[in-house]
């Protein structure tokens, strides 16, 4: 079996003698290449080079961010059953798409578990999501997009990796309760929400579409305001029509226990299972998918797109 191991170097909590191990791993069972991704990007021009060349799979190691951009180079061309299985062995901050699959949390384990799921031929096929905006393309998702207050704070927590921070929950913690009280408008909502066959609603603050749940994590907490999402239905959205301290906390505190159903309230707007969505806004607003930072915004659809890509498990 041919496969093609994209691996990023700079995932946090990676190195490259974990890599090496991982590689001795597979060298038994694989005629495997190594790709070292470079820049941003790079993970889906070599995933989209592995597709055309005709690779069994492709091996993604690193968080969800290589994730993300490996799913978009295998589906450049859009779905087919001919294209290569991806692979996903994570060393990142959160890892939630290797998570919602059931993989473990470290890479040893997990590459256990593709081992034997390669040797026995099998996989699972998944349904993503895309979303799409005014002057630019297409782009797939695997768990989550944003549109509002979580993409301002992913923005604020790129900056501040930049800067030499390290990735881990205390910093997305530090950074959303910053940029809540001092950062975000929490005045004067942006968005208006359309959904075919539903009401449109109008005044929303921010909105989470998830493609499975949870919709990420806090470390080990679940953080699951739309419980009812999986890969193979729809997508669901919890959305807010008020950022006013004491509801949104208390809407916090219920997406972390655990539970059945969505996330309910006065100011929330719930839907479940949506072929598609489209959020309208009044001024540009922060957009991110996968966790990560897209720019702002004033128009973007969300589209459930079934059985998108196999995945090997």
């Amino acid at each position: 079996m041919r496969a093609m191991l994209i691996a990023n170097p700079k995932a946090t909590s990676t190195s490259r003698r974990a890599r090496d191990l991982l590689v001795r791993a597979f060298s038994g069972d694989l005629d495997l290449v190594i790709a070292d991704t470079a820049h941003r990007g790079h993970a889906t021009e070599i995933a989209r080079r592995a597709a055309l060349d005709g690779y069994d799979a492709v091996i993604a190691l690193g968080g969800d961010g290589t994730v993300n951009e490996a799913v978009n180079g295998l589906l450049a061309e859009g779905p087919s059953p001919d294209l290569p299985a991806l692979a996903v062995l994570p060393i990142g901050s959160a890892n939630v798409f290797a998570r919602a699959l059931g993989l473990p949390r470290d890479p040893i384990g997990a590459t256990r578990v593709v081992l034997d799921a390669l040797r026995a031929g099998r996989y699972r096929t998944v349904g993503l999501g895309t979303a799409s905006h005014s002057g630019g393309p297409e782009r797939y998702f695997t768990f989550c997009g944003g549109v509002g207050f979580d993409a301002e704070v992913v923005r604020e927590v790129e900056r501040r990796r930049s800067a030499g921070a390290k990735a881990d929950p205390s910093l997305y913690v530090r950074t959303a309760i910053r940029h809540f009280f001092s950062g975000t408008d929490r005045r004067r909502p942006a968005l208006t929400m359309e959904v075919p066959g539903l009401p449109t609603k109008s005044g929303v603050f921010m909105a989470f579409i998830s493609n499975t749940a949870p919709w990420t994590f806090m470390g080990p907490v679940p953080v699951n305001p739309s419980p009812k999402a999986n890969f193979s239905r729809g997508l669901d959205v919890f959305a807010t029509r008020t950022l006013d301290a004491a509801p949104t906390l208390s809407a916090l505190a219920r997406m972390m226990t655990p539970r059945t159903r969505p996330v309910q309230g006065r100011h929330v707007v719930d839907v479940h299972d949506a072929a598609e969505i489209t959020l309208r806004a009044e001024r540009p607003v922060a957009f991110q998918l996968d966790g990560d930072y897209l720019g702002e915004q004033d128009l973007i659809t969300f589209r459930s797109v079934p059985k998108a890509i196999r995945i090997v498990i």
